[in-house]
């Protein structure tokens, strides 16, 4: 039976893996760096930048289920998914290089303060439109290449693998643009010339897939509009579960942005060779931790249900994310010792273990949501059920955007308090044995561990009695493969 199932070739999961690579390069681009640059460089004050690119993702992803709408929608001989593939990459190739442009300098000497904030927003907000017009239908369409559960599940873990391998492009960006500021005129200057070139590269990657894929599954005939969409959406009781769950979530992304602040500030004050020394092995360690997880899925999910693996794959990393500012407690200025760093290399393997696995979960089970609604309406929404994905990442950015925005404010690190520590640093200071800047030291470790450990407890709460169960979901696949074989058997007999 599995042999008469329809499935991907090589060709197409090669592609889709490279293309993944690609867009999410462009994605750690900005969610890496982005914030970084606009609160540390641009100078944009926290509570301002907080409050507004906060605002800006929620109105974002607001719109996810039209474009999910769009896509479902669509009906052209290349199927439904792959054109909007086709000219996605193009377009966040222009956007990713508008954001890390300053064409009116930085916030606290431009003649205009508004027109840096709007040009931020409006850079960001086409980046998003942008990058949603790709991402939807990516993700969309691993539900229409194969009709083997398996192979999907072992596509999205490996598809999880190569998203993080790109965002950990992201995360070279910040550093390799403060090795060239001395060089290029400032830190204005080579963030610009580091996200072209990277964005050149994450474009071209993600351009292949577009034409090699072929959508195996036949979408539904019948068009389905907005308001239609939006219930099938809640009128799904599993879905409802993931979408609050990763809502819920949104402060455990903290631990991703606001690493580069923790480790320029605390760890190297500004000095390359510095942050590399302390970057590499706890960077590593979180993402080792993350890639081991993600590998190990595929086949975590023969032995154990999806729920479990989802809730308790949380819970593991509740801990050692709030160990992580304990051990701050305890020796403030004493967090680059050997042992300290040993401990949080530790502490960071457990939550990038912790991330991994409900990664891969959260796309498995929502491609399980399309099929229980085809199973039980006859329709596929994969697209408006993937544009839940996209909403997800976009509530937990901004979320995290508005915590970080808050609690920076509120110990005052912003803007003019920056150029302060920054013209500490450039005389020779080191910020944290400067108990004047002790608050922001404190700050900048209070939100890689305490939120996330708030995050990760929050999550499980929507999904501890998930609704959709594995052995069910086993049944309505094989199901529905049955009836897309008979339905196939008739076109052939009509033909």
């Amino acid at each position: 039976m599995e042999e008469k199932l329809l499935t991907y070739s090589k060709t197409e999961r090669n592609t889709f893996l490279v293309s993944l690579l690609g867009q999410n390069i462009l994605y750690g681009i900005v969610t890496a760096a982005f914030a970084y640059y606009l609160q540390f460089v641009v100078l944009i004050p926290a509570a301002v930048l907080g409050t507004v690119m906060a605002a800006t993702r929620v109105f974002d992803a607001l719109n996810d289920p039209l474009m999910g709408v769009v896509v479902d929608r669509t009906n052209s001989r290349y199927g439904k998914c792959r054109p909007y593939l086709m000219v996605a990459p193009g377009l966040l190739l222009i956007t990713t290089i508008l954001c890390f442009w300053a064409p009116f300098g930085v916030y606290t000497r431009a003649g205009s303060p508004g027109l840096v904030i709007a040009w931020a927003v409006i850079s960001y907000l086409l980046w998003e439109i942008a990058y949603t017009i790709g991402d939807i239908p990516i993700w969309g369409i691993t539900a229409l290449i194969t009709e083997n559960d398996a192979h999907r599940n072992k596509l999205m873990s490996s598809g999880r693998l190569l998203c993080n391998i790109g965002i950990g492009f992201g995360y070279i960006i910040q550093p390799l643009a403060l090795l060239l500021s001395g060089s290029m005129g400032g830190e204005l200057n080579s963030f610009l010339f580091v996200a072209v070139l990277f964005s050149f590269l994450g474009s071209a990657l993600f351009q292949v897939f577009g034409f090699t894929a072929r959508e195996k599954i036949t979408p539904s005939e019948q068009p389905v509009r907005l308001r239609e969409n939006v219930k099938i959406l809640w009128s799904s009781r599993p879905f409802r579960q993931i979408l609050v769950s990763g809502v819920l979530a949104s402060p455990k992304t903290l631990i991703m942005s606001a690493i580069f602040p923790l480790f320029t500030y605390y760890y190297a004050s500004k000095d390359f060779m510095t942050l590399v020394l302390y970057l590499v092995p706890i960077g590593m360690c979180l993402f080792a931790g993350m890639f081991i997880a993600i590998g190990l899925t595929p086949r975590l999910l023969t032995r154990f249900s999806k729920k479990k693996l989802y809730n308790y794959s949380n819970l593991i990393a509740v801990l050692p994310s709030a160990l992580i500012f304990v051990l701050y407690l305890l020796s403030p200025a004493g967090m680059t010792s050997w042992y300290n760093v040993s401990l949080l290399s530790v502490c960071f393997a457990f939550v990038g273990f912790g991330m991994g696995i409900p990664m891969v979960m959260q796309s498995v089970m929502i491609a399980d949501c399309v099929d229980d609604q085809e199973y039980k309406t006859g329709l596929r929404p994969d697209g408006v059920f993937f544009s839940g994905q996209s909403f997800i990442a976009k509530m937990q950015n901004a979320v995290a955007t508005m915590l970080s925005g808050a609690a920076f404010a509120c110990v005052g690190f912003s803007d003019q308090a920056i150029e302060r520590v920054n013209a500490f640093i450039a005389e020779g200071g080191v910020p944290r044995s400067n108990p004047d800047f002790a608050p922001y030291m404190m700050i900048l470790f209070f939100l890689v561990s305490v939120p996330p450990a708030i995050g990760y407890l929050l999550s499980v709460i929507p999904t501890w009695n998930y609704a959709l169960d594995t052995d069910e979901h086993r049944r309505i696949l094989e199901e529905l493969n049955q009836r897309r074989r008979e339905q196939r058997q008739l076109s052939e007999e009509c033909i």
